[in-house]
């Protein structure tokens, strides 16, 4: 069981062929997903139709993209066109989308072929993977325990070798969990870098962002994560920025007044004295300001110029003189107060 990374270079290679490979999977999940139930909906027709279309392509040269003719899954609470989303709710097992999501849409513009979708919660709600339209997916590590959730069927189905990559998502772990219940890799992308146009919740169809939650890839290595996100990240359509867009406004100034002066005066001249503020508070901001046993070197003219002193730990309150002297009228005011 090779990863996303080592296929889609054997395939460039034309070291394995598309439909050989979609083959495969169908098969493996026809022979081990009865036992698991990661795999819920299975698109096998247009997936083969797709893999010899990719071949194709491939023979006659044509330019391909980053995950030309691999096969992927979907976790099925992102809309795919065509195949059935339920989010594993019994309301919505006609749900066909028309369209789908923007995520969705990358993978397939890249080359990638849904073979199907995988187990979620109802509504992605749970930390298992648990729904009354499809039942329970469990770990291809042991069948008697969980895979986690809400990504719990993607993280089996990968974990089972069943896919080569799939696209799960995440708001509190849902992606995190999964992949160490499984022993796969999981990344759940900083909110807004992935856009969520398409995944339920919200309300299908609807175009309305989920705040904090994440769509993000699952795989069988490390390399397959920045693979995927390559192909996944941006904006939610061109000259339309999602909401990372709207959470990182563009800086209003690339430097502040008199940066330039400032930036020519900070720093003295070498073996000239530090200004009064070093001397007053010394290793604050310098060396020492790394903790207790760093070495500081006292201002020239000061008893043991020369010589480099460890300096001492700090101590609860032991700010310098000021604040200290401070510190110690206030407990002499606390005092006085309690003694009345």
């Amino acid at each position: 069981m090779r990863t996303a990374t080592e296929l889609t270079a054997a395939l460039r290679r034309r070291e394995l062929a598309s439909r050989e490979l979609v083959d495969a999977y169908l098969d493996r999940i026809a022979a081990l997903d009865p036992r698991l139930n990661a795999v819920v909906t299975v698109d096998a027709e247009r997936a083969r139709a797709e893999a010899t279309a990719a071949d194709e392509a491939v023979a006659r040269g044509e330019p391909t993209g980053p995950l030309h003719g691999l096969p992927i899954t979907v976790k099925d609470s992102i809309e795919t066109a065509g195949l059935r989303t339920t989010c594993g709710a019994p309301e919505l097992t006609g749900h066909v989308p028309a369209r789908d999501a923007v995520a969705v849409a990358r993978l397939r513009a890249a080359g990638a072929i849904v073979l199907g979708k995988t187990n979620t919660p109802r509504y992605a709600a749970e930390a298992q993977t648990y729904n009354p339209v499809f039942g329970t997916t469990n770990n291809p590590w042991d069948p008697q325990r969980s895979p986690g959730g809400s990504s719990g069927g993607p993280a089996a189905a990968v974990a089972a070798g069943l896919t080569a990559l799939d696209l799960g998502s995440d708001l509190g772990g849902s992606i995190r969990m999964p992949a160490g219940y499984c022993g796969v890799y999981g990344l759940r992308p900083s909110y807004g870098v992935v856009p969520n146009r398409g995944h339920i919740p919200p309300a299908p169809t609807g175009r309305a962002d989920l705040d904090m939650a994440t769509i993000g890839p699952l795989a069988r290595g490390p390399a397959d994560l920045g693979l995927a996100l390559d192909v996944l990240a941006g904006p939610a359509a061109a000259g339309r920025p999602g909401p990372l867009g709207r959470l990182v406004p563009r800086p209003r100034r690339a430097a502040l007044p008199g940066d330039a002066d400032r930036r020519g005066a900070a720093r003295p001249e070498p073996g000239g004295a530090p200004d009064r503020r070093e001397r007053r508070r010394p290793g604050l901001l310098g060396p020492g300001a790394l903790g207790a046993g760093h070495l500081d070197r006292p201002p020239p003219g000061r008893r043991g110029a020369g010589r480099p002193r460890p300096l001492r730990a700090a101590r609860p309150g032991g700010l310098p003189g000021p604040a200290r002297r401070a510190d110690r009228v206030g407990r002499r005011g606390r005092r006085g107060r309690r003694g009345r």
